[in-house]
């Protein structure tokens, strides 16, 4: 017999909650950014809040549909996600819809603001994966090396679609999140370690090789492998930035003297000093730290900890393998984002301009997110719990 709740019980008001100290988080951080007027009077704060809107909207109508009918949908969702990269790829550069922006040809440039197909495309991926892994476990309930194999070529062929467009634009750190993602899904799909291991070592000696030679044969990659000049500069001036301190290095040795001139309790709201080009978007980070300190950066890494716990209680909850798929899907982008953010920011990580989740400013980025967060939402209104059979599925 099922247990019918209504809506308050249903609801998820710890996850409401959390997204609401971002927004209050996010609105404070740009409302202070946005006073060293590099973009001139445009007024960030209105334009998120705006945004936060949509996004509400989103998750409100990403909530009406159950997990089934996503499951039903999502080869239909990634195909349309594929389809709006394919276009902005043929599209010429020259089209004022399409025009690249610092050498990146990755927005749709529309009246209401700049639309990147590659932030929702993330979501409509993970749809798709975990569909893709649901269908292949349950018609090999026996697994071996062999269904194992097979799986992993199925989920190359669907990673590869996508990714293939977005390292075109380049977009490199969208590309690591599409990587992140799919090694989590591999991991929790229970695919055996005889297979993933092997993988994960030889991903890793790969990684070394190419930063090695990166450093030491730079020449090699260029002509071999079509790297550019851009992305070299981006290593150098992780490893070394005050040696390239007038150029690539600026970003990296600005939020380093803003975090660090923070200290422990900041300088208070408004009472910034040190410049820090892109702070209201990618380096929101290093506004926070700079303003409210050790403490105060603390506390929103600690506010991520809860919402990545939280995500990690519903997915546990979950009976059905497509919404613990889809739900694991998420929380790997979502995790991956604030590592590489706010490790970019304090020089573990290279710079690859990953926004932070819910707290950066941009349309595309929060929109992403927040529908992604709606699925969550979505999977755990729709979650069914039985008087008399814990582990029936819906």
């Amino acid at each position: 017999m099922e247990n019918k709740k209504g809506f308050a019980d249903r609801f998820d008001w710890t996850l409401a909650f959390i997204i609401l100290l971002f927004l209050i988080i996010s609105l404070l951080a740009i409302s202070s950014a946005q006073t060293t007027g590099q973009y001139g009077p445009t007024n960030f704060v209105f334009k998120q809040l705006f945004w936060y809107g949509v996004g509400a909207v989103i998750i409100g109508i990403v909530m009406f549909f159950e997990p089934e009918q996503y499951k039903k949908l999502s080869w239909y969702i990634y195909g349309i996600g594929v389809v709006l990269l394919l276009i902005l790829f043929l599209l010429p550069d020259s089209l004022a819809l399409v025009k690249p922006r610092n050498g990146a040809k990755s927005w749709f440039h529309l009246p209401i603001g700049d639309i990147q197909p590659a932030e929702f495309m993330k979501t409509f991926y993970i749809l798709g994966l975990a569909r893709l892994i649901t269908i292949h476990n349950e018609r090999n309930l026996i697994k071996t090396v062999k269904t194992d194999l097979i799986l992993l070529v199925k989920i190359g062929v669907t990673l590869i679609i996508p990714l293939a467009f977005i390292l075109t634009q380049p977009d490199l750190g969208t590309s690591l999140v599409f990587l992140a993602i799919t090694i989590a899904l591999v991991i929790v799909a229970g695919v055996t370690w005889k297979i993933v291991l092997p993988f994960f070592l030889g991903g890793i000696g790969i990684g070394s090789l190419l930063l090695w030679m990166a450093v030491y044969m730079q020449d090699f990659l260029a002509d071999n492998f079509g790297f550019n000049p851009y992305q070299f500069a981006r290593i150098y001036s992780w490893l070394d930035p005050y040696s390239y301190a007038s150029d690539e290095g600026m970003h990296l040795i600005s939020s380093l003297n803003a975090i660090g001139s923070g200290e422990i309790f900041g300088k208070g709201f408004g009472e910034r000093i040190v410049y820090v080009p892109e702070n209201h978007t990618d380096f929101i980070f290093a506004v926070i730290g700079e303003e409210y300190g050790f403490v105060g950066a603390s506390i929103v890494v600690s506010l991520y900890f809860l919402l990545i716990f939280h995500l990690t209680k519903i997915t546990l909850q979950l009976k059905d393998a497509y919404s613990t798929y889809v739900c694991a899907g998420i929380i790997a982008m979502i995790t991956f984002h604030v590592f590489e953010n706010i490790g970019m920011t304090i020089q573990l990580l290279p710079i690859t301009g990953i926004p932070l989740p819910f707290i950066s400013y941009g349309g595309s980025s929060l929109m992403g997110n927040m529908l992604a967060i709606g699925l969550v939402f979505s999977m755990k209104f729709h979650h069914r719990t039985y008087m008399f059979a814990k582990n029936e599925d819906d």
